[in-house]
């Protein structure tokens, strides 16, 4: 199918863009009230990602309502623990939780590959019925959370300001840490591969805890297994998004994946100097900018292009979109970035 919008995958190769591509991280969500509405149609989260017409429609929602250039899947990256065996649910206002943990290896022997043409099969029809519904429009995004960030839930059994238990894992008891790190690496490679043959034209890896490891641990709990995933993913461009993970700039530029995202606390013009043009960069506002008046976010968003030109770059903020945040703001971000000029 011909792409009629492919802004965002020509940056990818290199090739000359007319202007900056724009998507939102967390975009397809609560900030939008026609996704409220489809949310409240249904008992939870875990039902609307579960359902694939549903979680089609808030997938395209975002193209129609807000401008952006690509389009992300709706899912979580925790149905993966669930495909493999350990369920979760999403507590309103609290977040994920896990009745059962990994602390042992009979714990881990309780686990099992996924198989995701069965175990993750609707976010592949979700996948399927969206590629349907943008009718190549703008690209399609498929995801998957990092091995180390899936690893922290399934140890700690819910979110954490420090995922102690996580951590102490990994000087406890690293074989077993290791073990753990190899299957969901095993599943998220199957799973991402499958995403791609659903129709996904590009896939993100989300490191959301990265900056909780020193970079010594980092590099030996996270980085071999993004990088065994980097290198099995090649149909398709692989973005690398790890938050906090400033440290491993260098570590990043070496690897396989095609596109770095940065967080909004890392420094733009060193991470350029630092991957030296070998990749394209997502990224970097600061999400809480979309609080501020017109005049200051349409300023700072210009910053932030400004400051990247000279490289690869797609816009977007520098996490997830904040769910109180105004439809309205977003729409200015991504009509600022589209009407800005890029440099000859």
């Amino acid at each position: 199918m011909q792409m009629k919008n492919d802004l965002l995958l020509r940056v990818i190769k290199g090739e000359a863009v007319e202007r900056t591509p724009v998507w939102l991280m967390r975009q397809a969500g609560r900030i939008l009230p026609e996704y409220r509405a489809v949310r409240a149609s249904v008992r939870g989260f875990i039902e609307l990602a579960q359902t694939p017409e549903l979680a089609a429609e808030v997938t395209i929602q975002p193209v129609d309502l807000l401008g952006v250039d690509a389009a992300i899947i709706f899912s979580d990256i925790l149905v993966v623990p669930e495909a493999m065996g350990l369920p979760y649910e999403m507590v309103e206002k609290r977040g994920p939780w896990f009745p059962k943990t990994i602390g042992s290896a009979a714990d881990l022997k309780k686990l099992r590959v996924a198989d995701p043409q069965t175990d993750l099969h609707y976010v592949l029809e979700a996948i399927r019925l969206t590629k349907k519904g943008l009718n190549g429009r703008v690209p399609l995004i498929g995801f998957a959370g990092a091995p180390w960030t899936i690893f922290a839930y399934m140890v700690e059994g819910s979110g954490s300001k420090t995922f102690s238990k996580a951590r102490a894992m990994l000087y406890q008891n690293p074989d077993l840490a290791h073990k753990l790190l190899d299957l969901i690496t095993k599943t998220t490679i199957k799973y991402l591969q499958a995403q791609v043959g659903a129709g996904a034209n590009l896939v993100q890896i989300f490191d959301s805890w990265a900056g909780i490891l020193p970079p010594d641990q980092y590099r030996a709990f996270s980085l071999p297994y993004l990088e065994r995933i980097c290198e099995a993913v090649t149909e398709v461009p692989v973005t690398v998004f790890a938050k906090g993970a400033y440290f491993a700039m260098k570590d990043f530029s070496r690897m396989a994946c095609a596109t770095v995202g940065l967080d909004w606390n890392m420094d733009i013009g060193e991470v350029k100097q630092l991957v030296d043009g070998k990749k394209a960069l997502q990224g970097n506002l600061d999400p809480a900018a979309l609080y501020a008046p017109d005049e200051t976010l349409v300023a700072q968003t210009r910053s932030m292009l400004t400051q990247f030109a000279g490289s690869r770059h797609i816009a977007n903020l520098g996490h997830g979109v904040y769910p109180d945040t105004s439809p309205e703001k977003v729409k200015l971000f991504v009509q600022t970035v589209k009407e800005f000029e890029i440099a000859p």
